[in-house]
């Protein structure tokens, strides 16, 4: 098991309202990557928008110096990126860091007019598709003609290896067919939002089945929020306050957005708070110590692991158990929620440091011999 903390611009005891959020600053982002460096974690998940917030690639790059083993998460929206954009971007900061670069790929979002892409639901996913078939010839060091759908390139290649061969892991996360298809086909690990272990085991079962077909395995993360406290009753007494700090305009402003999604783990999401604020927080315990009041707050991931350190360590190793290997975990604030989550939980928590056997010490830039870019032959791939 490894855990990785969660990276973005903005913070706060209660970061959706404005009078209890915090600025965020370079200075800010340099402590809450040491915590997370020194702290045992094995990396930290870089959020992105398609239209505004941080850049994750020029965060991560900012905090390399800072942060000397982690892992950088970095969330990529291929619909805005060309295959060799990220190769270049992906090749620099892997061999940046020394082999700490992993990227996770993430489709399912409505906002992407903002940036330029009119694109549905199963077409960003097509996209998505050719992108990445690109892009992992790409990294093998082939010279790519290819021609479908969405994407055309022509003598596309990578001037530069990656550390990690043939390339940094991928993560990616959707929940809909088409996209438990493209991550069988693709990618290293899927990564889900919290759901109640009944439902993630069944995920991970379907998931398993497609990469089969394959001929393929991959491994699994999930993504959570925490509320921990010294007790259950202290930490649900904490849901309840973090409910009831947020308005009704704040609530529904969030649901509005919520429902303009077509991806379906918001929808999913939606269904297990349906919307509505109850007046106990614990009403919206869908399973033992696992809360979907965080979806009535925040756009994204809404399930919260809330209770002492014993139920949510319980809890995480209950998912661990399914199949789970990987937990992207936060708490507000950020920076002090680390602290508490890295002295009562982790301790719990069979960790491992497995991570580390990809770090290597900086690599020249040039192509190793056992695996040499082609020089002339190119490969032809249809859509």
């Amino acid at each position: 098991m490894d855990v990785l903390w969660y990276i973005i611009g903005r913070d706060g005891r209660f970061p959706w309202d404005p009078d209890w959020s915090r600025p965020v600053s370079i200075d800010y982002l340099k402590a809450l990557a040491a915590t997370v460096d020194a702290r045992g974690y094995s990396g930290a998940l870089f959020a992105t928008q398609p239209n505004g917030g941080l850049d994750p690639f020029i965060t991560a790059a900012s905090l390399s110096d800072t942060a000397r083993n982690m892992r950088f998460l970095l969330a990529v929206h291929p619909s805005i990126f060309t295959p060799s954009q990220l190769v270049k971007l992906s090749t620099t900061l892997d061999q940046n860091t020394g082999g700490r670069l992993l990227l996770n790929i993430v489709n399912g979002h409505t906002s992407f007019a903002a940036a330029g892409i009119h694109l549905d639901h199963d077409e960003r996913y097509r996209r998505c598709d050719e992108f990445l078939t690109i892009y992992r010839r790409m990294m093998q060091g082939e010279t790519v003609n290819f021609n479908g759908e969405f994407l055309r390139v022509e003598g596309a290649k990578a001037e530069f290896p990656s550390v990690q061969r043939p390339h940094p892991p991928l993560w990616f996360g959707g929940s809909s067919p088409i996209a438990l298809d493209i991550a069988a086909k693709h990618c290293d690990k899927y990564l889900t939002w919290g759901e109640p272990p009944p439902e993630t085991a069944v995920s991970i079962k379907e998931v398993s089945q497609r990469a089969a077909a394959y001929g393929r395995k991959l491994g699994f993360g999930i993504r959570l929020n925490l509320i921990v406290r010294d007790t259950d009753d202290e930490a649900w007494a904490a849901a309840q306050e973090m409910l009831d700090s947020a308005s009704d305009e704040t609530i529904s402003k969030v649901q509005a957005n919520n429902a303009k999604q077509d991806a379906v783990g918001q929808v999913r999401q939606s269904a297990l708070h349906g919307g509505k604020r109850p007046g106990n927080a614990r009403d919206l315990e869908v399973y033992p110590n696992v809360w979907s009041g965080f979806g009535l707050l925040r756009n994204g991931p809404g399930i919260a692991l809330v209770g002492s350190p014993r139920s949510v360590a319980d809890r995480m190793l209950e998912y661990n158990r399914i199949g789970v290997e990987s937990f992207i975990v936060s708490g507000n604030p950020l920076l002090e929620e680390a602290h508490r989550f890295a002295d009562q939980v982790m301790p719990l928590l069979p960790l491992n440091d497995a991570w580390k056997q990809t770090q290597k010490p900086l690599q020249p830039y040039a192509w190793p011999k056992e695996v040499q870019a082609p020089k002339s032959n190119t490969l032809a791939a249809a859509g």
